[in-house]
């Protein structure tokens, strides 16, 4: 007798297994999805510059003029970590470069935000500025300090991205960012 109920219980399973299937795909086939969409939303992180820009200690640098390719992705703005500003993007290549700013010392805050990056001997210049390279395993980057800050940009980016993400930055207290690409 125990032997007989056995078998109706594992197929009683295997019938709700096959009902819950079916179910599910018709579900699937039914339900409209776009794998082709972009899955990167980009943020708009205008109010965030403006806050930062009022509370920071230092001029907070933000891009102007970059071309819609430039997806910005994340935004931070931490007054209880050295005032530590983070504006992160894809390139127009898909590669990760980000602008981070803070009042830490440069000698721990750079390493931090650049997965461990270490300084060279060479330097890049940005318009009239000159910005020294780090080298990491992960991450390259860009650093320059100066008006109490450390200003580094940094990424998976290539080095020409890189200056041209750090070439597009403006620190004017006060001004209005440039309009955020929208999603669509």
């Amino acid at each position: 007798m125990a032997g007989k109920r056995g078998n109706q219980t594992v197929r009683g399973m295997i019938q709700s297994m096959a009902v819950i299937c079916a179910f599910a795909g018709v579900i699937y086939l039914f339900i409209p999805h776009d794998d082709s969409l972009d899955p990167i939303r980009p943020v708009d992180y205008r109010v965030e510059l403006v806050t930062a820009r009022r509370a920071a200690p230092y001029p907070v640098a933000a891009p102007a003029g970059l071309s819609a390719d430039w997806k910005p992705t994340s935004v931070t703005f931490r007054r209880e970590d050295g005032y530590a500003w983070h504006l992160g993007f894809l390139d127009p290549d898909g590669q990760y470069a980000a602008v981070e700013q803070s009042t830490q010392a440069p000698g721990t805050y750079v390493p931090k935000v650049t997965q461990q990056a270490a300084p060279t001997d060479a330097t890049q210049p940005v318009g009239a500025e000159t910005w020294q390279r780090w080298e990491g395993e992960k991450y390259d980057a860009l650093v320059r300090t100066g008006q109490g800050s450390t200003t580094v940009v940094t990424g998976t980016a290539s080095y020409e991205r890189l200056a041209q993400l750090a070439a597009a930055l403006e620190s004017e207290s006060g001004t209005t960012p440039s309009p955020v690409p929208s999603a669509s």
